[in-house]
């Protein structure tokens, strides 16, 4: 890129490739027309050349003088003479020069020839830019002419030096051609083409395959291009995010997307009712949308802004215009849309320009004409402010002067601007009709890009508007161009696709400004503001200026912003130095740095400097501050400052920033981090003296010295030796550094260390036995000097360990009686490492050496290792010391693994002798190893205070004699209450009193046998008497069967009411009291045995008592099949009477029609066909019966072959499916049924059709109906039928539909056979290429045996195999399965079950494998051979599974444990089935779980509890239940089985359960009670049943507080009838509920009522005075007064202040004497009264203030805005210039 200066006169034109220059020719030049012009100073003339691109007049030119000189304006190039030409042939006819290219001389004469020389400027073509004098001087000896060049003359050398010396302020590249990207020339335009910054450029290509090419600008070679077919694609200015815009047909408006190309994600979009005619990235996260009216903004990361937001109409100036630019300031306050149009007519050329802009915060807009802006900030005034730049070209009114101008204002508010800046751009006269199409502003610089659409280049200073440049950067119309920040440049695109890259040449700009348009001011401004070099000499020059005269702060100032600190040298530090400080003044020196220190950082020679002067007055804080700000530059010497004031951080940092890696080194060693030196010595190659640093460092910091041996010992090959650093701790007496060295040089264990290891044990073990003793704890040294260390160690008082390496037992004996230091735990574990008689000993001399200190370690160590020492020696050992207390601690802890009758008597009589009589009772109660007669004579020697041991012991060993007379010779008659069961019968055989018995017997109550004792007094016939035992047991709660079978006994034999008893009585055993009954009361016995289901016994009893009805209703209601079968056998003499009974009474009575069906499959199996046929016509055709099981009694027809009727039974009850099976099975007509199938139309009917049609081999009509009814269950049989009768075309449909339903090979195989028998290649061909299961080997192989070649064609070319294999006999299953089965049948299991293994591997050979070895009984080798399966690494479900079918039937103990170890691999519904059918009820529950069929598990525990149920495991499955009646179930379970435990069941499925239906099942079994608690806890869920139950049972509690508590916070509940019940209640608190309840529900009255009627007139009066009643309030205070109850009069009146009208209360209390009563009523109402026409009078005086004040506040307002109206507000713009044209020829709209 060439950067040229602009010229007010004119300029030059170079070449389509060279940009301007300057020129000093006059304006005529250019305005002349000649084809060549001569040149009067010197006789050169011009030879014009025309632009072959553009067709337009020179860019450049090229001038040959008379004298020879080639020159390029203004340099001269080449003289001819030298190059040989004769001056006479340089000559206007003999001279041609049609480019800058080439030059052609005729030379006339002897010997004409034509010489042609290349003429090559100074140009570099690849970058056109005007190179530099070295540069340009290589370039122009590189090129094509360089032979030319050694024949130039000194003259014409010197010459090409100075044109070296030319150059310019910037450069131009380009950066891309689109073209060569692969982009089509008819896309690069600028609807086509974005480009939102130089970091991507978007080109949409059209056409039959549209698609979008990003181009990334930095590797311009890769594009990359995507089928996104978008009306619009703009990428984002910063990241890899593109916005795409299309039209969707048939939608209005524009749909708009943001995706992520890095993520691959889409970040939002929006379909935007309007369409958008622009649009344009305003910042990194939002989009500026121009739709044909307004403008919006888009915020694409925002969580809350969905959709685009309005933010302001487009001005009226801006309609019918194409809309080229939008932009916003960085706050995003002042927006300006411009939009081109069409010239005027006059000169319809020029490309009207307008714009609008808009402030966001005023909400107002400003039409002006512009072509282009752009927005920056500037720091103005010590803030920042927002400043626009514009440029325009428009036409005067009435076609008059063009005026093209760029204005640079400061935004804001009219007289609080100070920016007003304006100047011309001025276009060449061929350029009159070109226009700026784009303006960029460089921040780093400061400088404004004007671009024009004919490729001129503007540039212009921001902040004077001062013209710095101009030239033309392409020779192609430019339609599009973006900032480029980061370069401080702008990039552009052209017609030809050339991405062009503006940048400025910074060693250039500075010098062109000062020296080519001399301006000093504007080259220094540019210099400080872009840090630009060239300004040097100025800056010297104006820093001397302000230096000699005494404007030191200014001069400092100066310097501290010198364009690349061009003045910050040390020469500067020492002129301030010699300046004197003025007294009260700051120091020049300290102003200076002062000055760069606000400003900026110091280099490292300020920073020495101040460092120096800083420490020099003690003031180390401030350079620790500067450094952390980053003010100050590390050096070297910088970082020896700090060193010297010790501060070794610092200094070691800015060592290392500056290099100095030898004082980095020195200050690592001072801080003592020598982890970092060694990394660092590494890195650097450093080789410090460790030896040096070592010793010195134990002087200065030991800890540091310690580091450092460390440090140095890990280096490979330490170069100081281990035991040389050690002995230099030692020497100056470091003991504990010397330890810390050894320890981590010792880490390894190595044996070669050994005396290094002693050596640390030693020094330690003398100074600090602490140390020793945690090092030896460790473990980590082993080499060391064993004795050594123990001596030490005993010496030390380190007893443990000096045992742990002493090895002598004298040595040992000696150290282990100190137990006084020694930890007992330790202690203990280091007896397990002796052996059994070393550890006696040591253990004896404990004894002997301190009993009392010792016995409680020799019974642990005993205990510890009883097994080595053996108990009897322990015990000998305690006995021959006399330690009982020993013993006893002892055994205590052996008893429960001793089963030595001898152990347990030694205990014994230890816990005796010690006193503990509570472990003698538990020993002599629970043991069953004592020798009992040995411990009785014992205990009646001990003669023990407590008596029970001895109890215990004889009543375990029947010798209740011994201890009678014992007891009884003791007088501890007390104990002898324990044995009333055994004495009863003999107070009885005395004949005593049975007030005497029954209070021996009450006296023990519940702990009396009752069983044994109902046995011996029922004996005597003496049950009466015990009537009170039983009765008080049973109010204590009992549910002992015996007791309630006594006391039903008693009952019936008192005739008590016995019925009740017998029906409502749920413990008592029904067999028993029935018998006892049945001697008394048959009807009792019957009543019994029917609650207990008790069938035989009631049978028995009604045939023998003639009770043939009763008898005949229980087994009809029994409805148990067995029962049946019993009383209708032959043998059953009373049958008849029975049947009579049946058929005349019980069947008419029953409502259940399931007892009916029982009955009459009853007599069905009893062979009683004259009964049956009689009770069937009562059933069917007396329709007698209307309660009957129309299932069963069909098939009880169809048994006695009555069809018809079994068909209309079936019909009658809408069994369908059983009806056409009547017609089908028995009456054989297809017809019939085939009618019936097609009036009834459902699947199951249209099944049983299709299987009669397949059993007759109608297999077509199968097919049919099997399709009508979507039926796949016998797809197996219709293959085969289908296959004989050759029906392969119906079977194909048939397969269609069958593989919709059933994944099976079968059926995929069999439909591409039938496709191969019916040729139908197509369908086949479809099949086989799309996904199935079929075997298409097996049948490619039938088609080609059959002759279906065509078929076995196309199958073969799919699988491919066009040759069929054969197998092989070695190693195929068949052989392994005959080997096997020889095997087995010889007896050869070992051998058979290896070939086993290779067989059970394949899961369709296994059961044929158990089927053969089940078959001849070898059920444990099979189960052996399974076993071993189960571990092969193919081992499969059915391995697993028939396992555990073979320990479900051989070995059923051992299943449980298979299914916890293999449930996840086992065929569960398999093994189900199994345990269903052997009854393995536990198991089941178990799979069941597994299976998760949590349902059936329960019913599984439910029905069969006692094997089954287990409450933990019931819970868990309860929870995940699915049916809600099965959960019910298990409720009403415990309900049964297990209340107690009913609590926790209901905790734990609360959130399951209907609480209603739960309420109702305990209300039913009238068992709220139980439940109170679960009541409680899911009464927060206020449900009305609960809230009901829960307060029945605090009413019959009489709790009255907690049930104020439940209806005060759950109020679900029928409210009057729970305070209906409470009005009644006997209980005061509870009539007051009542009352509450009232009052809740708003009875007052009923409320008011209660209260009145218990004398609570508190209440009464509060209730009152709560109903806001005046009737209920006035009646309430008359009572009072009729009561005479003065007191509450008055209260009444305080009470219900605000209901009593003061009239009445005045009329009563004066027609009854209670004017006295009265007083403070009237007082209060009178007071209130007064209050409240204050009141009402200081809000009208309020209001009236407030009226008047707001009519004043409406009059100023309305003066304001009459002011305002004659004002004016316009936009901080400058007015027009006098000079040029106005704005679009009208005044600024109003701002």
């Amino acid at each position: 890129m060439l950067w040229v200066r602009q010229h007010a006169a004119g300029f030059c034109r170079t070449s389509s490739r060279a940009g301007l220059i300057p020129s000093t020719l006059p304006h005529s030049i250019w305005s002349s027309g000649n084809s060549s012009t001569r040149l009067p100073s010197d006789g050169r003339f011009c030879q014009p050349r025309c632009d072959r691109s553009t067709g337009s007049r020179l860019t450049a030119y090229t001038a040959i003088a008379r004298h020879g000189c080639a020159t390029h304006w203004p340099e001269e190039v080449l003289n001819l003479l030298d190059t040989g030409v004769q001056q006479n042939a340089i000559t206007f006819t003999n001279f041609t020069m049609e480019s800058d290219k080439h030059i052609c001389v005729r030379e006339t004469g002897d010997q004409s020839q034509l010489d042609a020389h290349r003429v090559s400027l100074i140009i570099e073509a690849r970058h056109m830019v005007i190179a530099r004098a070295a540069g340009t001087c290589a370039a122009f000896r590189r090129s094509r002419g360089a032979n030319l060049a050694g024949k130039l003359s000194v003259r014409r050398q010197t010459v090409v030096a100075a044109a070296c010396r030319t150059f310019t302020p910037g450069g131009l590249n380009e950066k891309a051609k689109l073209l060569d990207t692969g982009v089509q020339q008819n896309a690069i335009t600028f609807t086509n083409v974005t480009m939102e910054s130089d970091k991507h450029i978007c080109v949409r290509e059209t056409g039959d395959q549209s698609q979008l090419v990003i181009i990334d600008t930095a590797n311009p070679g890769a594009p990359e291009k995507r089928p996104i077919k978008a009306d619009s694609a703009i990428m984002n200015p910063v990241s890899k995010v593109i916005a795409l815009k299309a039209s969707v047909p048939g939608v209005e408006g524009d749909n708009l997307q943001i995706f992520n190309l890095a993520t691959k994600a889409k970040l939002k979009s929006v379909q935007f009712p309007q369409a958008v005619v622009f649009w344009k990235w305003i910042s990194a996260s939002k989009l500026g949308l121009v739709t044909a009216t307004s403008v919006y903004h888009w915020d694409v990361e925002s969580a809350t802004a969905g959709e685009p937001v309005k933010l302001f109409d487009r001005a009226a100036n801006l309609e019918q215009t194409q809309i080229i630019s939008y932009r916003a300031d960085p706050s995003e306050k002042w927006c300006v849309l411009v939009g081109i149009a069409p010239g005027a007519p006059e000169r319809p050329q020029l490309v009207k320009g307008y714009m609008q802009l808009y402030s966001v915060d005023q909400s107002r807009s400003q039409a002006l004409e512009a072509h282009a802006a752009a927005f920056t900030t500037l720091t103005l005034g010590g803030k920042a402010a927002p400043v626009i730049s514009f440029a325009q070209k428009t036409l005067a009114p009435g076609g008059g002067a063009v005026v093209s101008k760029l204005h640079v204002i400061e935004l804001g508010l009219p007289g609080q601007t100070s920016l007003k800046k304006s100047a011309e751009l001025f276009f060449p006269p061929e350029f009159a009709d070109d226009f700026p199409v784009s303006m960029q502003i460089s921040d780093k610089y400061g400088l404004v890009y004007v671009i024009t659409k004919l490729g001129l280049l503007f540039v212009y200073d921001l902040e004077t508007a001062t013209a710095v440049y101009r030239t033309r950067i392409s020779a192609d119309p430019i339609f599009l161009a973006a900032p480029a920040p980061e370069k401080g440049g702008f990039t552009a695109i052209n017609r030809r696709g050339q991405v062009l890259l503006g940048t400025v040449n910074e060693d250039a700009l500075v010098p062109f400004v000062s020296q080519q348009l001399q301006n000093l001011d504007l080259a220094m401004a540019i210099a400080k503001r872009g840090n630009l070099p060239g300004a040097e000499g100025l800056v010297v020059q104006q820093f001397q200026r302000l230096y000699a005269g005494g404007q030191y702060k200014e001069a400092a100032e100066l310097a501290a912003d010198s364009p690349q600190g061009a003045l910050r040298t040390k020469e500067t530090i020492e002129s301030f130095k010699r300046v004197p400080a003025q007294p009260g003044q700051t120091s020049p020196l300290l102003v200076y740095f002062g000055t760069i220190l606000t400003k900026s950082r110091l280099n490292p020679l300020e920073s020495v400097e101040l460092g120096s002067l800083v420490m020099s007055q003690n003031k180390k804080q401030l350079l620790d501050n500067w450094w952390k700000e980053g003010k100050l530059s590390a050096s070297e010497e910088l970082g020896d400052l700090f060193k010297g004031a010790a501060d070794w951080d610092t200094a070691q940092a800015i060592y290392q920033q500056s290099g100095a890696s030898g004082k980095v080194v020195e200050a690592l060693a001072a801080k003592g981090d020598f982890e970092q030196l060694a990394q660092y010595t590494r890195s650097s190659g450093a080789s410090p003296d460790y030896l040096f640093l070592l010793q010195r460092l134990m002087i200065d910091n030991p800890d540091a010295a310690v580091n450092l041996a460390k440090m140095v010992a890990k280096q490979p090959g330490p170069p100081l030796d281990l035991n040389s650093m050690a002995d230099l701790f030692l020497q100056r007496n470091m003991v504990r550094e010397a330890t810390a060295f050894l320890l981590e040089v010792l880490q390894d264990d190595a044996p070669a260390n050994g005396m290094l290891q002693t050596k640390l044990l030693e020094i330690n073990l003398i100074t600090n036995p602490q140390v020793a003793d945690a090092i030896l704890a460790a473990g980590t040294l082993t080499h060391y000097d064993r004795p050594r260390v123990a001596q030490l160690c005993e010496k030390a008082g380190l007893y443990m360990r000096a045992l742990q390496h002493y090895t002598d037992l004298p040595d040992i004996k000696r150290v282990v009686v100190n137990t006084h230091a020694i930890e007992p735990q330790a202690l203990v574990e280091y007896f397990g490492t002796l052996s059994a008689e070393w550890a006696l000993d040591c253990l004896k001399v404990l004894l002997e050496t301190n009993m009392q200190q010792n016995l409680q370690i020799v019974v642990t160590i005993a205990k510890e290792y009883t097994e080595q020492l053996t108990a009897e020696k322990i015990i000998e050992l305690l006995e021959g010391h006399k330690s009982y207390h020993g013993l006893y601690f002892y055994l205590g802890a052996h008893l429960a693994f001793s089963e030595n009758p001898e152990v347990h008597y030694k205990y014994i009589e230890a816990a005796a002798k010690t006193g503990q009589l509570k472990e003698v009772e538990r020993v002599t109660r629970e043991s069953n190893f004592y020798p009992a007669d040995r411990v009785k004579t014992f205990l009646m020697e001990a003669n023990l205070p407590d008596a029970r041991p001895l109890i215990n012991v004889c009543d375990r060993f029947d010798m209740v004699p011994d201890l009678t007379l014992y007891l009884y010779q003791k007088n501890m008659y007390r104990y002898i209450e324990g044995y009333v069961q055994k004495v009863v019968g003999a107070l009885l055989d005395a004949e005593a009193e049975d007030s005497f018995v029954n209070n021996l017997i009450l006296s023990v109550r519940s702990l009396i046998p009752v069983e044994s004792l109902v046995e011996e007094v029922e004996r005597r016939n003496k049950l009466k008497m015990l009537n009170p035992f039983l009765e008080q047991l049973v109010s204590e709660g009992s549910k002992d069967p015996q007791v309630h079978n006594a006391l039903g006994k008693i009952i019936i034999d008192t005739n008590n009411n016995p019925e009740h008893f017998l029906t409502t009585n749920p413990y008592y055993e029904s067999l028993i009291v029935g018998k006892f009954a049945e001697k008394r009361d048959p009807s009792l016995a019957c009543v019994a045995y029917k609650r207990g289901q008790c069938d035989e016994a009631l049978v028995e009893c009604t045939n023998k008592n003639a009770m043939y009805k009763l008898q005949a209703r229980y087994i009809v209601e029994r409805s148990d099949s067995d029962l049946w079968l019993s009383v209708l056998a032959d043998d059953n003499k009373f049958r008849r009477q029975l049947i009579d009974q049946v058929v005349s009474t019980a069947l008419p009575e029953c409502k259940n029609p399931e007892s009916v069906s029982v009955a009459v499959k009853a007599f069905m199996q009893a062979d009683l066909q004259a009964e049956l046929i009689e009770l069937l016509e009562k059933i069917v055709l007396n329709n007698s019966l209307d309660n009957f099981d129309g299932p069963a009694v069909g098939e009880i027809a169809v048994g006695y072959e009555l069809f018809e009727e079994a068909f209309e039974i079936y019909r009658k009850f809408g069994l369908k499916q059983q009806a056409i099976k009547v017609v089908l099975d028995h009456m054989e007509d297809l017809d019939r049924a085939h009618e019936f199938a097609t009036k009834v139309d459902e699947p199951t009917v249209w099944s049983e059709l299709a299987n009669a049609y397949l059993e007759h081999a109608q297999v077509s009509d199968a097919i049919a109906a099997y399709l009508r009814a979507a039926d796949t269950s016998k797809y197996s049989e219709v293959i085969a039928k289908a296959g004989e009768s050759g029906q392969y075309e119906d079977l194909a449909k048939y397969l269609l539909m069958v593989r919709k339903k059933v994944k099976d090979p079968k059926v995929d195989t069999e439909l591409v056979y039938a496709y191969s028998r019916t040729k139908d290649m197509g369908p086949l061909e479809e099949f086989i290429g799309s996904s199935h299961l079929a075997n298409l080997q097996s049948v490619g192989d039938r088609c080609f045996e059959e002759g279906l070649f065509d078929a076995a064609k196309v199958i073969y070319t799919r699988i491919p195999n066009y040759g069929r294999l054969s197998s092989t006999l070695a190693n195929s299953p068949r052989t392994w399965k005959e080997v096997a089965y020889a095997c087995v049948e010889e007896g050869e299991f070992k051998l058979a079950q290896l070939c086993g293994l290779h067989i059970i591997i394949n899961a369709d050979d296994l059961m044929e494998v158990s089927e053969f070895y089940q078959a001849r009984g070898h059920y444990e080798e099979l189960i052996g051979l399974l076993e071993s399966g189960i571990g092969l690494e193919r081992a499969h479900m059915g391995i697993f599974t028939e396992l555990g079918v073979l320990y479900a039937k051989y070995r059923p103990a051992k299943l449980m444990e298979h299914l916890k170890l293999f449930s996840t691999r086992l065929n569960v519904p398999q093994l189900i089935r199994v345990c269903e059918e052997l009854e393995l009820w536990r198991e089941l529950t178990f799979l069941y779980i597994a299976y998760d069929e949590y349902d059936n598990a329960l019913g599984v525990m439910v029905t069969h509890s006692p094997l089954a149920w287990e409450h933990v495991q019931f819970k868990d499955v309860a929870v995940k239940v699915k049916a809600a009646d099965t959960l019910y179930k298990g409720i009403s379970f415990y309900l049964e089985e297990h209340p107690d435990l009913l609590n926790d069941l209901l905790k734990v499925v609360e959130a399951r359960v209907d609480h209603t239906r739960v309420v109702d099942i305990m209300r039913r079994a009238g068992q709220l009670p139980l439940v109170k608690d679960y009541l409680a806890s899911v009464q927060k869920n206020n449900l009305l049943a609960v809230n009901e139950a829960v307060n029945e049972l605090l009413v019959e509690e009489e709790d009255f507080a907690a049930l104020r508590d439940s209806i005060t916070t759950y109020d679900n509940f029928d409210q009057l009838a729970l305070a209906g019940r409470l009005e009644k209640h006997e209980l005061m608190e509870f009539r007051r509920l009542a009352a509450f309840i009232y009052k809740r529900n708003l009875k007052w009255r009923k409320a008011v009522g209660l209260a009145k009627s218990d004398k609570l007139y508190k209440d009464a009066m509060e209730t009152a005075a709560q109903s806001g009643d005046r009737d209920i309030a006035e009646d309430l205070l008359r009572f009072f007064v009729d009561e005479q109850q003065r007191e509450c009069f008055a209260a009444c009146l305080y009470t219900c202040y605000d209901l009593i009208k003061p009239d009445v209360a005045m009329e009563v209390a004066w027609t009854n004497g209670l004017m006295d009563s009265l007083m403070p009523f009237l007082i209060q109402t009178l007071r209130d009264y007064t209050s409240k026409v204050d009141t009402l009078m200081n809000e009208r005086r309020e209001a009236q203030e407030a009226q008047k004040s707001e009519e004043e506040k409406a009059k100023e307002q309305e003066q304001t805005a009459n002011a305002y109206l004659h004002l004016t507000s316009y936009l901080a713009l400058p007015a027009p210039g006098g000079d040029g044209g106005q704005y679009g020829g009208a005044l600024p709209a109003q701002f």
